[in-house]
């Protein structure tokens, strides 16, 4: 049963600002005419009656509204996630980039979590119209949702209230809920590793990724299991405020801003081979030489392995080749010039190792779905990149 969504609401009326000035008398016959100049104080009596707009005369924009919805069996990590990382997100002002509100699919009262105690919620499922982005945290309760690929009522319900256009995130096994929606058909998703199978028979026209950490597919997004969250919601923080931001809130939560790799590397193999060296080394020394040209010998030569046994060993390790790792680097090595620097496009090209703006058009293209130009604009004017 797919839920329906109500029509959007229209947005708020803006505040503005105006004033009047009273115009200054004509000069008298014989006199030189009145100097062309902005009034001021001086010359104009009603200066200081008239309210003076702010610095910025643009009202801030409100907070992107994040609305977490809490099934009965949640689990408290993960619901506790989107308050972390989002709650944690400020503006160079030092305000508040997101406000974080939960909701029940019923009236506000308890809702049993996966542990030894309930938590309160206070919103209704009416939260959900008002959201911005709405997520969707892991639960083991979800009943026919899990077991037949189907809402329930109640649920139906809920999920009616979600706006058109509004972005939709889950975490770990939060994705069958969306996928239960429709919501995934035929787009790319993951959720949890131990539960990837299951839910591709379940919903055979999502697109399961089991090997990520998350997917993002533009307005609808999905993480794998328990901590992939954290990833995931760092990676919304990132696209919507840049890298500067996201690191400040990896720092005060004491993670990783990024996680190399995918959930692949945490799947327990039935004959794992024995680790007598790893890539470690390798890629701290490529970290410190990214503006240099790398060669995947010279790599491997670090570590003293052949470049099979390295490019191997590395996958297993990273979840990626050493190729599409050394590139994923250089993107963030460019973003970050981007967003905090006046270097030139060929200056940044070359620090971040991609050698010419051409060629760093093309893989933050490729990467981000932008241009560097746009990019910087974006990010260093504080306007978030529209969601693709």
């Amino acid at each position: 049963m797919a839920p329906q969504r109500p029509e959007s609401r229209p947005s708020p009326p803006r505040a503005t600002w105006s004033r009047t000035f009273v115009p200054e008398p004509a000069a008298a016959p014989g006199q030189d005419p009145v100097p062309d100049q902005a009034p001021g104080p001086a010359q104009d009596p009603v200066w200081d009656q008239v309210p003076r707009p702010p610095q910025d005369p643009v009202p801030a924009a409100p907070p992107h509204r994040v609305v977490v919805l809490a099934l009965d069996g949640v689990l408290p990590f993960e619901l506790g996630i989107p308050q972390r990382i989002f709650g944690r997100a400020r503006d160079a002002a030092g305000r508040g980039l997101y406000e974080v509100v939960t909701c029940s699919v019923r009236a506000p009262g308890p809702v049993r979590a996966e542990a030894d105690f309930s938590i309160l919620v206070e919103n209704g499922p009416e939260a959900l119209a008002t959201a911005d982005t709405v997520v969707v945290p892991a639960s083991y309760r979800l009943g026919p949702v899990f077991e037949k690929g189907e809402l329930t009522g109640e649920l139906a319900t809920a999920l009616g209230y979600v706006r058109p256009g509004t972005r939709l995130m889950s975490i770990c096994t939060g994705g069958y809920v969306l996928a239960a929606a429709g919501w995934l058909d035929g787009r790319p998703a993951t959720t949890h590793w131990s539960s990837a199978d299951h839910f591709q028979r379940l919903f055979p026209r999502v697109e399961v990724d089991a090997d990520v950490l998350f997917v993002d597919d533009g307005d609808v997004l999905t993480s794998a299991g328990v901590a992939a969250g954290i990833d995931l919601c760092l990676h919304v923080v990132r696209r919507d405020h840049g890298s500067a931001v996201a690191n400040d809130v990896a720092r005060r939560t004491v993670v990783p801003p990024h996680r190399d790799g995918g959930q692949a590397q945490y799947i327990e193999r039935p004959v794992p081979e024995p680790r007598l060296a790893t890539t470690a080394s390798a890629r701290a020394w490529a970290l410190a030489r990214l503006h240099e040209p790398l060669q995947l010998r010279d790599l491997a030569a670090r570590e003293s392995m052949s470049v099979r046994t390295f490019t191997r060993r590395f996958r297993e390790e990273v979840g990626v080749s050493p190729g599409q790792w050394l590139t994923h680097q250089r993107v963030q090595r460019a973003r970050h010039l981007l967003e905090s620097s006046a270097l030139s496009m060929d200056q940044v090209a070359q620090d971040a190792g991609f050698g010419t703006a051409q060629s760093m058009r093309q893989h933050l293209q490729a990467a981000l779905g932008v241009t560097p130009t746009a990019y910087r604009r974006t990010f260093r004017s504080g306007t978030a990149l529209p969601a693709r």
